[in-house]
C-alpha cells in the first residue's frame, strides 16, 4: 500500500509539471516566420494626439517616425508598406501593436502616411509585406523607396537630349487620366498599374516638370532619358 501510495505521488507531481510548461505558441514569435507575410487591407494613420505615449516597443511614440502598428509582425521588423490607389511603395518599422479597430490591417505614423502620401486621407487601401531580416536597408527608410527595387540614380542633363518624365504610377485608370490631364501628360498601362509620363522633353522642361509634380506631392517623379 506505501508503494502503491508513492508511486501515486510521483506521478501527480509529474503530471502538475507538464502543466506548468509554457505552450510553444506563448513562444516570442520569430521573425524568420513572417518573411512570406503579404497581405491587403485598409490603414488609418495616428499622429499628434498621441505623441509621447509609449508603444508596445517600450519607445515613445514620435508622430514623425516612419512606423506602423500591427497585431503580429515582430516588433522591430522591417515592412513594405505600397499605397494600392498610386503605387507609391515605403519601407518602414513595426513599432506598436494594433489597430483597435478589426476592420483595419494597420495604422501608420503620421511620418508614414506623409511619406507615403496618404496623410490627407482617413483610411488608404495598402499592400503590406514584411521584409526578411537583412533583406532591407534601414537607410531607405528615410528616402521612402521600396526595399526591393534600387533607388534610381540621377541622371546628368544634357542640354542636346531629349527626356521623358515618370510622374506617378495608378492602380485606377480613372485617377491616373485625371493626373495626366493635370499635367498635359499622357497614361498607359505598364502590367496592373497605369503609368503617367510626359515626353518629348528638353532638359529644362523635364526639370521644371518634375519639380511640380515633387511640390504636388508626387516625390518619386524621375527624369529619364527619351527611348
Amino acid at each position: 500500500m506505501r508503494l502503491r501510495a508513492e508511486a501515486l505521488a510521483l506521478g501527480l507531481v509529474a503530471l502538475g509539471a507538464v502543466l506548468t510548461v509554457p505552450a510553444a505558441a506563448e513562444e516570442a514569435p520569430s521573425p524568420a516566420r513572417y518573411g512570406g507575410y503579404d497581405a491587403r487591407g485598409q490603414a488609418s494613420w495616428y499622429g499628434h494626439e498621441l505623441a509621447g505615449r509609449r508603444t508596445a516597443t517600450g519607445r515613445r511614440f514620435n508622430p514623425e517616425d516612419v512606423m506602423i502598428a500591427h497585431r503580429t509582425l515582430p516588433l522591430e521588423s522591417m515592412v513594405e508598406v505600397t499605397d494600392v490607389d498610386t503605387g507609391r511603395t515605403i519601407v518602414a518599422r513595426v513599432g506598436d501593436r494594433g489597430p483597435g479597430r478589426a476592420d483595419r490591417l494597420a495604422d501608420l505614423s503620421l511620418g508614414a502616411a506623409r511619406l507615403l502620401g496618404t496623410n490627407r486621407r482617413s483610411v488608404a487601401h495598402i499592400r503590406l509585406r514584411a521584409l526578411r531580416p537583412g533583406a532591407g536597408n534601414p537607410g531607405l527608410i528615410l528616402a521612402g523607396a521600396s526595399a526591393v527595387t534600387p533607388v534610381a540614380r540621377p541622371i546628368r542633363l544634357d542640354p542636346a537630349a531629349t527626356y521623358r518624365v515618370q510622374i506617378a504610377s495608378f492602380s485606377s485608370p480613372s485617377r491616373a487620366a485625371a493626373l495626366a490631364r493635370r499635367f498635359q501628360a499622357q497614361s498607359h498601362r505598364v502590367g496592373r498599374v497605369w503609368r503617367v509620363e510626359r515626353a518629348s522633353l528638353d532638359a529644362d522642361s523635364a526639370k521644371a516638370l518634375r519639380d511640380a509634380a515633387a511640390q504636388a506631392g508626387y516625390d518619386d517623379a524621375r527624369i529619364l532619358h527619351q527611348d
